[in-house]
């Protein structure tokens, strides 16, 4: 049977909130288990207070947790016995392991990822790659969104490959969209990287690419994946982020104010539910970590049960329908490889 690692002590409310959304998960999707990694008295505790078919859920005990504070690099190396490196460790070396999620430390999770999952071949960079959801009821894959933050031009070419081959396995779109976010749509716009990273995705072969794109187009657009450096793609998500915040908490001021206000909210509450729903990135589960030779999803690092779920089927669904596979063959046809990172 098919097996997703769960990092249960990573992330601001583990491992309560990682416990109760890897359940939820297993009444989503069938004929998988939930392997969890962590302090085991812990761990059993917060499955006390479900019901759920024990032969799909297994615990290996951990005996260290790496946090925020950690280093990166240094917390990998030494912390071998921490949730986040044995479950790694587990999806390399188990031939069922199908993915691994973890709310822990981004960098962390890179880093691992790298050091015991390995790139595939011909990979430059993983990149982090988030679901955001569209004005047209869909999602715009934005590809990268941190874990690189200084990019050369074929890094940024690789990443609509990937990003592509993630829009067609998980999301069933035949022929993505590609644009590259820039400041302006105009062919001489951005700098000379993006100038350059623009000239070498309209040569990749593979891919449709449709030009650049602006901010807005992520959640406004007609394009499928938005190609961006790390630091840029941060940046953006996090403004989006801040946005959904901001119009849930105006929504709720403005229909606190009056008797009148109440009686309107009552009446439009479904769609009020709708809006906030579709502001929220989170729901759409975490950030695939994509160019990785095994399928790693990072969530949010204050994520609750509901965008876990979300984070363990998206794990499912990529690595039943063959995410390394697709992107190792569409970066090959593409001609782009670790040779050409200039």
């Amino acid at each position: 049977m098919l097996k997703i690692v769960v990092d249960a002590m990573g992330g601001d409310n583990a491992p309560s909130e990682i416990v109760k959304g890897a359940i939820m998960a297993l009444d989503l999707r069938k004929d998988f288990m939930v392997v969890f990694t962590g302090e085991e008295d812990l761990v059993m505790h917060e499955l006390s207070k479900y019901k759920y078919d024990v032969s799909r859920v297994d615990v290996v005990h951990c005996t260290e947790v790496i946090t925020n504070d950690d280093t990166p690099t240094s917390a990998v190396r030494t912390k071998r016995d921490s949730s986040l490196v044995v479950g790694l460790r587990l999806l390399k070396t188990d031939p069922d392991a199908g993915g691994f999620v973890s709310a822990g430390s981004t960098g962390a999770v890179l880093t691992g990822g790298i050091m015991h999952i390995g790139r595939i071949k011909g990979v430059l960079r993983p990149a982090l790659c988030p679901a955001i959801p569209n004005v047209h009821g869909g999602v715009t894959l934005l590809c990268d969104c941190g874990a690189n933050a200084e990019c050369k031009p074929a890094y940024l070419a690789q990443f609509g490959v990937m990003a592509s081959a993630y829009a067609k396995i998980a999301y069933g779109i035949e022929d993505p969209r590609v644009g590259l976010l820039s400041n302006g749509t105009e062919e001489h716009k951005g700098d000379p990287l993006h100038q350059e990273a623009r000239a070498l995705l309209a040569a990749t072969e593979g891919i449709r690419f449709v030009g650049n794109v602006e901010g807005r187009d992520i959640m406004y657009g007609d394009i499928d994946v938005a190609v961006s450096d790390g630091f840029s793609g941060n940046v953006a998500l996090k403004a989006m982020e801040g946005c959904g915040k901001t119009v849930g908490t105006i929504l709720k001021e403005e229909f606190s104010r009056s008797a009148g206000g109440k009686f309107a909210y009552l009446c439009a509450r479904k769609q009020i539910s709708k809006v906030k729903d579709m502001l929220d990135y989170s729901k759409q589960g975490g950030s695939v970590f994509l160019g990785l030779s095994g399928v790693v999803v990072k969530s949010h690092g204050s994520s609750k049960a509901n965008s876990i779920a979300a984070s363990v089927c998206q794990t499912v669904d990529a690595s039943r329908g063959g995410l390394v596979e697709k992107i190792a063959e569409m970066l090959e046809h593409s001609h782009l490889s670790a040779g050409d990172g200039k």
